[in-house]
């Protein structure tokens, strides 16, 4: 299992870890942004932090994991080979995430969410939602970073790699916006 060090590590030699004026998909702003994308654009390491994270979930018996578009897509894959479990994705259509491409979930079946960056939590909610309606049993969660400052919670199992304590603003508050900073909006909604 990599430590924290070592995925922070990670996150910087592949620049992953941004700064400047952000919209998050929460709709918060921030001055940090998380671009796990960058990080699992490198097989290797794409490989090793979703074998991480699927290791705390190896006695639970997955037998699908999913993530939603656009951060959950790379690492549902890459941790459902790890788990040697079926892997799909959620997609929005519309304003909801919904099962596409002919994926489907079967009655009961044990189902692990996943997602590279939470920050409100509300993409894994909707994901939770889109697997009970398809009538999966939400085991856990896993995640590569936790910047919800502890806030978001899933009601079941929440596993992380690691928690990045990083501010966030409501628009109408963002210091960034007052000092005209530029916004960037880099997210999948």
């Amino acid at each position: 299992m990599l430590r924290e060090e070592e995925i922070l590590s990670i996150l910087k030699k592949t620049g992953a870890l941004l700064k400047g004026h952000f919209q998050l998909s929460s709709g918060l702003h921030s001055a940090d942004y998380i671009q796990c994308a960058l990080a699992l654009s490198f097989p290797d390491y794409a490989s090793r932090l979703a074998s991480s994270l699927a290791e705390r979930f190896r006695n639970e018996k997955i037998g699908l994991v999913i993530g939603p578009a656009m951060g959950g897509i790379v690492l549902s894959q890459e941790v459902g080979r790890a788990l040697g479990a079926r892997a799909i994705f959620a997609e929005r259509e519309g304003a909801r995430l919904s099962l596409r491409r002919g994926f489907r979930i079967e009655k009961g079946e044990r189902v692990l969410v996943v997602e590279d960056v939470v920050t409100t939590g509300s993409s894994v909610r909707e994901t939770m939602e889109t697997v009970r309606g398809g009538g999966g049993a939400v085991v856990a969660v896993g995640s590569l970073v936790d910047r919800s400052g502890g806030k978001a919670d899933f009601g079941v199992r929440w596993e992380i790699l690691i928690k990045l304590e990083l501010k966030t603003y409501l628009p109408e508050d963002c210091p960034l916006c007052k000092e005209n900073i530029p916004l960037d909006k880099p997210g999948s909604r």
